[in-house]
């Protein structure tokens, strides 16, 4: 199994006006094997600071996750012997469905204000194995990897006019 590029994406919502849109979105890139949603942890946390914490993963598809991920950690640490062990280990350890540790939750619910909803979601971005073939193919490797969003573009303009 190919794996992709994985992100870890925090969002926050203020006033949460969830209407399935980006649920169907999600829905939407999975069918076309654009993304994977390997994992989402949802944490509320209300007006009066009580929090609430749902995680939505997909064990089948979490277990494979795991075992891939521990066979290249193994692979890392071992070897082709430890990529066995590392294949086992990573999917046993995802098999009861749950990604994050609930003290670790506890961690992120203290830095949310009351009031707001995060989701922490676990893509996996499908669409980058076959560039990333490609590119392997014809002999080239990742020298920088980072992403680059539209307000990193307006900071840049404003610390640009800035030391001007």
């Amino acid at each position: 199994m190919a794996l992709g590029p994985v992100q870890l994406l925090t969002i926050g919502f203020i006033e949460p006006n969830f209407t399935g849109a980006a649920l169907k979105e999600l829905q939407r890139l999975k069918e076309h094997d654009i993304v994977r949603l390997v994992d989402v942890l949802l944490v509320a946390k209300d007006d009066d600071g009580n929090v609430t914490q749902i995680e939505v993963a997909d064990v089948p598809e979490l277990e494979k996750y795991g075992a891939v991920a521990g066979a290249l950690v193994g692979l890392g640490a071992a070897g082709e012997e430890g990529m066995v062990v590392g294949a086992e280990l990573g999917a046993e350890a995802m098999a009861d469905g749950r990604l994050y540790d609930p003290e670790q939750v506890w961690v992120l619910a203290e830095e949310i204000p009351p009031g707001t909803t995060a989701a922490i979601a676990l893509l996996e971005h499908r669409w980058a194995i076959p560039l990333r073939e490609a590119i392997l193919d014809a002999g080239g490797t990742v020298l920088v990897d980072e992403w680059l969003h539209p307000e990193d573009l307006v900071s840049y303009g404003a610390e640009a006019i800035a030391a001007e």
